[in-house]
């Protein structure tokens, strides 16, 4: 079957296009933005991908058309598979029908770490030799790439909650019917397309539903936003993580590279490994106790965390030059720009730390969380921003409580200008954004290697 998948450079679609390479099928796709990791893994998978949306990428014409999330109508591309009454799905719903059917599935939701959480949940099953499929909208680096089909019965999915396609505006993570839910966390985000966090709540209410009785729910104890959504209604089992009272994590080190895992009272494993961050300590214990409900044993998952590889695009080391260390993250919300900026401040001590941010996500865009910026960065030692263009609320604004360490750039080339003089030997530059950034961090490395 020939499937052309409109928005195949998205992590989620790049990963459905390799799942459904993988099956059998013949795969090609169109999309307007193609950057890497995923452009670079298309390419690798021999993937024909197309630039733009025009009409003529339809011909021949595909037996099925699956349809990303951010192709609306007026899509030329789309407008023509409508005209032609060609067969078409949603990316999640394609999923649901080919691969997670007759699979027990792991799911990983929540506002954060859910890239990070799903590559490490896979990373345990794999290291058990239990060979689990997965889609991650990332890519791990001990698999090199964002999906595989695996063998039966295990798949892992990162679960997302943004909606599933033009036609359908249920959360993507609805179709996914899993066995095994990790719930993170919980807050407002995705201004775009929910009013509120109580319109969020329900979706997640929504999957919640969708958990047999006997699956398992992992969900963070300390989030109350979670115990609000569990108390609309639960019938599966809950196994919450965080609380001294159940299963916790003591940190063994300032920086979290080592840990121990603790039932109650008592210590159940020790932890030493090369990832570092509060935050991710939480994320491997959310992992540790799925892959435990999946049959395997915590021993096992505490030693498989000592070979974890991470995560492209967090808090990935994207070189070094001139003695100035770049390190690339996809952080966007306030809490996980804070929680990334708070880890490698951690890590790195004294050291000078110069924090990037790209306001690209929709919710920032939007101003939504604009009053938590200035918060999010207090830890750097100094703050360059891009917001978006046009933005319709003062960045600078926002960034005063920071005083003269905050930084507005128009576009990547006039931070690039506005901060390279400014670095020196021993800095460390945190750059943040979901997408691109105009090849930025590669640009820097080089302006660096240039003036050294």
């Amino acid at each position: 079957m020939h499937l052309h998948i409109l928005g195949i450079c998205g992590t989620f679609m790049g990963g459905i296009a390799a799942l459904a390479q993988a099956a059998g099928h013949r795969v090609t796709g169109s999309d307007q933005h193609v950057y890497p990791p995923m452009s670079d893994q298309l390419r690798e998978l021999g993937i024909a991908v197309w630039e733009g949306y025009d009409p003529a990428h339809l011909n021949p014409a595909p037996h099925c058309v699956v349809v990303g999330n951010v192709i609306s109508r007026g899509n030329p591309l789309l407008e023509a598979v409508l005209d032609r009454g060609l067969p078409y799905l949603s990316g999640p719903e394609w999923l649901a029908r080919h691969i997670l059917a007759e699979r027990w599935v792991l799911a990983v939701a929540g506002t954060h770490g859910k890239t990070t959480t799903a590559s490490l949940l896979a990373h345990i099953l794999d290291a058990a030799h239990l060979a689990p499929g997965f889609l991650i909208g990332g890519v791990p680096g001990n698999f090199g790439r964002s999906a595989r089909l695996g063998q039966a019965p295990f798949f892992v999915v990162e679960a997302d909650e943004y909606d599933t396609a033009f036609f359908d505006k249920r959360a993507k993570f609805v179709h996914y019917r899993p066995r095994t839910l990790i719930l993170n966390n919980l807050e407002y985000d995705h201004a775009d397309i929910y009013p509120d966090l109580a319109a969020i709540q329900r979706q997640f209410h929504h999957l919640i539903r969708t958990v047999p009785g006997n699956g398992a729910l992992i969900v963070n104890g300390e989030d109350k936003a979670l115990a609000e959504t569990l108390a609309m209604g639960c019938w599966t089992p809950v196994i919450p993580f965080g609380r001294t009272d159940g299963w916790h994590a003591r940190l063994l080190s300032d920086d979290g590279s080592a840990f121990e895992v603790w039932e109650g009272a008592s210590r159940r494993g020790r932890v030493e490994w090369s990832a570092f961050g509060a935050h991710n300590v939480a994320n491997a214990l959310a992992a540790l106790l799925a892959a435990r409900h999946a049959g395997v044993p915590l021993e096992i998952g505490c030693a498989a965390l000592a070979t974890f590889a991470g995560v492209r695009r967090r808090l990935e080391q994207r070189g070094v030059q001139a003695g100035v260390t770049v390190f690339d993250d996809f952080a966007h919300h306030p809490t996980a720009i804070a929680a990334t900026v708070a880890a490698l401040r951690r890590r790195i001590g004294a050291a000078r730390l110069v924090a990037v941010v790209e306001l690209r996500s929709n919710t920032m865009r939007l101003g939504t969380h604009r009053a938590e910026l200035a918060g999010a960065l207090a830890e750097a030692d100094q703050v360059w921003v891009v917001p978006p263009s046009p933005v319709g609320w003062d960045v600078a604004e926002s960034l005063a409580p920071l005083g003269a360490k905050a930084h507005v750039a128009a576009d990547a080339g006039a931070l690039l200008a506005g901060l390279l003089p400014q670095l020196a030997a021993g800095d460390q530059v945190l750059v943040m954004s979901n997408g691109g950034f105009d090849g930025f961090h590669e640009r820097l490395l080089q302006a660096l290697e240039m003036r050294s």
